[in-house]
């Protein structure tokens, strides 16, 4: 019909409904109807055919509440369609009619529909409240005394709101209804007996209340009387005597014990106020106290076993009725002695300090112990800590004696703190302690004793007289005099080799400070003179008796370069062809000459310059120079070997005579030089043999003579001068055949002398070899420049007697040619024990050197010398 429709229709039905009217149908269903229950068969009550219900839309009309019916669409029937309450839709009203409109379609017409709801006993007696307390008050409260009740009620109407009322068996109390002319009836709860609270403070009583419903519901109230109390009971101690055992340490605050005393009363009448009536002694009022609410008894003071041992309190209780009552009770208190009270300990005499001495069993101190507690907890035991070297001795009771039980020594503990510690019997025990400072004096029991037993010391030679050379110590553990340490060399303790042979006492080289044990030097040292200085030190203290300690010095005197080096006299005819003499020599200068044949080759060896150093390592090791002439000249000097050759072939050229100026020098720092000038005069090959020949003639001789000698001795007789002429011309193949050989020969080995075995030094450049035993020995190379061996003789003092004599060795010992320039060792260990490692064996830097060369030097002598 569109979207107006619906309210066109609506206002026609009320329309027609209010034209036509109509009658009134009634139906009656009882309350809690089950949903679907058929009411009525309201199609056919209104006289409608079977299927016009539906087709007319037969349906009931909403009027602002739900009806909890509803028209069946196929059938027409009214139904139930939800829970029906009767007190929910009409309360008390009766009856209960609802009153509803049924709407019919083509045409429109209004139907009434009246529906009562009938009542049924759904619904129990309701007491306004689950619980009702009452007050009665026991004795003043008379039998018959009635107490008004507030009745039950119930939702239902008629015969299913009929109540009755009964209580649950009770010989106090009974119920009582009164009808009134109100609606409600009056219902009383009357006393039947006295009540009396001591005996059942509380009536707990069940009311209920029973409707007339089929079957009958009830609903229940309990009724609580509460008894009300009257001051008719004293308050009673639950003991008459309450007995207490409290320890005399007890704490202030502590309990003590709780006193209860009941009242049967309540309220006020039972409230009890507690009071200690009578102390004994009257002194316990200062130590016991009560807590008038609760009874507690604490302690306000503190306890002494030893002063008073027992405490009678005397305890009152009151309430609060009117009037009063009271009750009485008795508190014994009896203290407990506990061990509260520590030994204590007194030192009465001590005897200190103890010498260091002193015999075992020495007294040192008298002891008195003693515990004011008795029976076990005063009983004491001692003991002393630390356990030794003291112990305690038992005299009588209560007394000691500290004794000493191990020999003391001042130096490894010089007081003592002693700890007298004193322990009783009681549990736990008590301990106390005194502790006893015993300082032990000083005797002279320690001798002085240097923190080494053997001093190396290192000296340089021309040191300055006074200069200090090491500090010696020795500590004295004593004290005072005793640990005072007083130095001296001792003069029977060593020395030192002097020149000659001789023996010094160290005393004229060194001295001691008495004081601080600075060692000086009384003069320079002279490294020529003593290398070695060994000696003792001796360390006195000022005891009595005094006690002293030694200690071995050995002091090594450093070589400085202060020697120069000196040239030795010209020896015999050398492997060349010429010859050498001497004309002057000494220390710093010295000339020479010498013969060299026309034509000799490059090479040949026309002299040979000797020098010595009286120094020693480095100081002593010597190189030559040739300083004039100066350029390419026909001559060389070697630089370690001394010897002066022929650098190229000489020729006329050179002239008759040539002078060289050769400059020999020591490694030292600053080096020292000594200077040798040669004169080689150049003469014709015959010449020469004859002038070698004469050198050697004269030096087989006393001594050196001219070399100008030879020639004019020879004059005198032809024969002998060709048999000369014969001889130095033999002489002179053979020295060029060996030489050839020489040359061109693979490289040779170096011969050395027998002797005992070497003594091998090992350092950064290669080994050294020593040999105890003086020997001469020859190394052939290839070449100058080439790797050389160099054998040294050691420093070693001169034997007694006449010196030896140099002796050519015999070369069945091979040797192996090393690589590298040669060095000059120290002093080899195995002469001088005595030496430090550090000087015994001591690498030298690594310099050039040129050909091979043997040094070698006299028996006797400290110096190296070039052979």
């Amino acid at each position: 019909m569109g979207v107006c429709g619906g309210p066109a229709v609506r206002v026609l039905v009320l329309a027609a409904a209010w034209a036509l009217g109509g009658g009134q149908v009634r139906y009656s269903v009882p309350e809690e109807a089950k949903a679907g229950t058929v009411v009525g068969r309201l199609a056919q009550d209104l006289g409608l055919e079977a299927g016009e219900a539906e087709a007319r839309r037969l349906r009931l009309v909403a009027q602002g509440r739900r009806a909890s019916v509803e028209v069946s669409g196929a059938s027409g029937a009214l139904v139930v369609s939800s829970r029906l309450d009767r007190e929910e839709l009409c309360g008390k009203s009766a009856p209960c009619a609802l009153r509803l409109e049924v709407l019919v379609e083509r045409p429109l017409r209004v139907f009434h529909v009246e529906l009562e709801v009938t009542d049924i006993n759904d619904n129990a007696p309701l007491f306004p409240a689950a619980r009702r307390n009452l007050s009665i008050a026991e004795f003043t409260t008379l039998p018959g005394s009635r107490f008004p009740l507030e009745g039950a009620s119930d939702a239902d109407i008629g015969a299913n709101a009929q109540l009755s009322y009964s209580l649950s068996p009770s010989e106090q109390f009974r119920i009582e209804e009164e009808n009134t002319k109100s609606r409600s009836k009056s219902l009383f709860l009357v006393l039947a007996k006295p009540l009396d609270r001591e005996s059942v403070p509380v009536h707990r009583l069940v009311l209920t209340a029973s409707d007339g419903g089929r079957p009958s519901l009830t609903g229940t109230m309990e009724l609580v009387v509460s008894v009300l109390d009257a001051n008719d009971n004293a308050p009673q101690f639950n003991q008459s005597v309450y007995n207490v055992l409290l320890p005399e340490d007890a704490f202030e605050g502590t309990l003590v014990t709780w006193v209860n005393a009941t009242d049967m009363d309540v309220g006020s009448n039972r409230e009890v106020i507690y009071e200690i009536e009578t102390f004994v002694p009257p002194s316990a009022s200062d130590v016991f106290s009560i807590d008038g609410k609760n009874g507690e008894i604490r302690l306000t003071g503190a306890l002494d076993f030893e002063t008073v041992n027992f405490y009678d309190l005397h305890v009152k209780a009151t309430d609060k009725g009117t009037p009063p009552l009271s009750g009485h009770c008795k508190v014994v208190v009896e203290v407990l002695d506990v061990n509260d009270n520590a030994p204590e300990v007194w030192v009465t005499s001590l005897s200190v300090p103890v010498p260091e001495d002193a015999a075992v069993g020495t007294v040192v101190a008298l002891l008195s112990v003693s515990d004011r507690d008795s029976g076990a907890n005063g009983r004491v035991r001692c003991a002393v800590w630390p356990a030794a070297p003291f112990g305690l001795v038992a005299t009588f009771a209560g007394s000691y004696s500290l004794v000493l039980r191990e020999a003391l020594d001042r130096e490894r503990v010089s007081e003592y703190e002693v700890e007298v510690r004193a322990e009783d019997g009681g549990a736990p025990p008590l301990r106390a302690s005194r502790g006893v400072r015993v300082p032990v004096s000083d005797v002279n029991d320690n001798a002085p004793a240097f923190a080494q037993a053997v001093y190396t010391v290192l000296a340089r030679e021309n040191n300055a007289a006074g200069a200090e050379l090491a500090r010696l110590w020795a500590r004295d553990p004593d004290e005072a005099g005793n640990g005072r340490v007083s130095y001296s060399v001792w003069e029977g303790g060593g020395g030192g080799a002097a020149p000659g042979g001789g023996w010094r006492a160290a005393s004229s080289y060194v001295s001691v400070d008495a004081e601080s044990g600075r060692l000086r030097a009384l003069q320079p040292l002279d490294y020529e003179e003593v290398q070695v200085l060994q000696f003792e030190v001796r360390a006195v203290d000022a005891g009595e008796p005094p006690l002293c300690g030694n200690a071995t010095v050995q002091l090594f005197v450093v070589d400085e370069n202060d020697n120069a080096p000196a040239l030795l006299p010209a020896a015999g005819g050398g492997p060349g062809p010429g010859a050498a003499g001497s004309a002057a020599s000494g220390p710093g200068s010295g000339a020479w000459w010498a013969w060299a044949a026309w034509g000799a080759p490059a090479g040949q060896v026309v002299a040979k310059i000797r020098a010595v150093d009286a120094d020693s390592g480095y100081n002593a090791w010597l190189r030559y120079e040739l300083w004039e002439p100066r350029g390419k000249g026909p001559f060389r000097v070697g630089l370690y070997s001394g010897e002066v050759s022929t650098a190229r072939a000489l020729e006329e050229a050179d002239g008759p005579r040539q002078r060289l100026v050769i400059v020999v020098r020591d490694h030292g720092e600053p080096a020292r030089s000594a200077t040798a000038t040669l004169s080689v005069s150049l003469v014709e090959g015959a010449e020469a043999a004859l002038a070698a020949a004469g050198s050697s003639s004269a030096a087989s001789g006393p001594g050196l003579r001219a070399a100008e000698g030879g020639p004019a001795a020879a004059a005198t007789t032809n024969v002998w001068l060709v048999v000369a002429i014969c001889a130095v011309s033999s002489l002179f193949l053979l020295a060029v055949v060996l030489y050839g050989a020489s040359r061109w020969a693979p490289r040779a080995a170096v011969l050395s002398g027998p002797g005992p075995a070497t003594l091998v030094c090992a350092s950064e450049v290669g080994s050294w070899s020593y040999s105890q035993r003086q020997s001469r020995s020859l190394c052939v190379a290839d070449g100058a420049g080439k790797s050389d061996l160099m054998v040294f003789s050691p420093n070693v003092p001169p034997p007694p007697g006449p010196a030896a004599k140099e002796t050519q060795p015999q070369p069945p010992a091979l040797l192996d040619t090393v690589s590298g320039p040669p060095l000059p060792p120290s002093l080899p260990p195995s002469l001088c024990p005595s030496v430090p490692p550090s000087l015994a064996c001591r690498p030298f830097p690594r310099r050039p050197l040129p050909a091979a060369a043997l040094l070698a030097r006299p028996v006797g002598r400290r110096w190296w010398e070039p052979g």
